[in-house]
């Protein structure tokens, strides 16, 4: 019998590991259908199955399950010992990848990110933006941006973007003067509230904040979107009120295309957080964005 192909062997544990085909090429810049052919001739040259395919999941057989545990840690060490020479280089070289949420996309990574990549010309920067939930290591990323209240405890967090944040609350001047600017929290629920609902399918629970009064509203009017851009420009149209990110009203609301209601009730917030599993291994391109973003919060720059 001819020894594997490493390459094989490599594709192998990419495809175990993110549970399908489709998931591996994502996060290993190969197509779906070299995979499948990768593991078609491992499997031809072992003379054993490796794993069982259907056409909404694909796991491990016993053999393939013993193998991926051999391989696993081999390629592990495999990578960190490639990367380890990464230091003596002028610039460390290699592949970033993230995982964030739309808000920290679109308002916290543009500018870091130039800076970062003008600093680091061999890196090369994958970000995805999700707002579910995920285990950021079993997807394939290196690090992730969230807050605080989603962080899982066992990972390392420092701080990125705006120390603090807040939600606010917004309707047009026209909306306004048909239904009247509320006063309280719970008179909200007599007006046309625009809905944010995420890709989990939960319907987001606005909430504020006024010394020890906390007020929760499940918003209820003729939009609920997963789309901000939609719920700002139904707002701006007069069609209810929106509750967002400042950063995402906060133009409308300098042109005076929205006007700010129950501003002494707006809930803050710590900003956002980088977060990564270890100090200890770290791929060159994370020890670099690691260090970059610790620099940027000790001089005081922001996004």
């Amino acid at each position: 019998m001819n020894e594997p192909d490493l390459a094989d062997l490599k594709a192998f544990v990419a495809v175990t590991a993110a549970r399908g085909f489709r998931n591996a090429a994502a996060t290993g810049g190969l197509s779906a259908s070299s995979l499948s052919e990768a593991i078609r001739r491992l499997e031809q040259q072992l003379g054993v199955r490796l794993l069982n395919r259907t056409t909404r999941s694909v796991t491990p057989t016993e053999a393939g399950q013993r193998l991926f545990e051999r391989l696993a840690p081999a390629f592990g060490e495999l990578a960190t010992a490639l990367d380890a020479i990464n230091v003596f280089r002028d610039s460390p070289t290699g592949t970033l990848r993230l995982n964030v949420p739309s808000i920290a996309a679109r308002e916290v990574l543009p500018a870091l990110m130039s800076r970062f990549l003008a600093a680091h010309p061999g890196i090369t920067v994958e970000v995805e933006s999700n707002d579910t939930f995920i285990d950021i290591l079993a997807a394939g990323f290196d690090a992730g941006i969230r807050y605080d209240e989603r962080l899982e405890r066992d990972m390392i967090a420092i701080p990125i973007g705006p120390p603090m944040q807040h939600f606010v609350a917004a309707a047009s001047p026209a909306y306004l003067k048909r239904h009247g600017m509320p006063s309280h929290p719970d008179e909200l629920v007599r007006h046309a509230c625009i809905g944010h609902r995420f890709a989990s399918g939960v319907l987001a629970v606005w909430e504020f904040t006024r010394g020890n009064e906390t007020v929760r509203i499940v918003p209820n009017g003729p939009l609920i979107g997963s789309v901000v851009d939609m719920q700002r420009r139904a707002a701006i149209d007069g069609l209810g009120i929106a509750y967002s990110f400042d950063e995402f009203l906060r133009p409308a609301l300098d042109d005076g295309t929205l006007v700010p209601i129950l501003r002494d009730w707006w809930q803050s917030f710590t900003g956002p957080r980088l977060y990564y599993a270890s100090r200890e291994h770290m791929p060159a391109p994370l020890r670099a964005f690691v260090d970059f973003v610790l620099r940027e919060n000790s001089s005081g720059v922001s996004a």
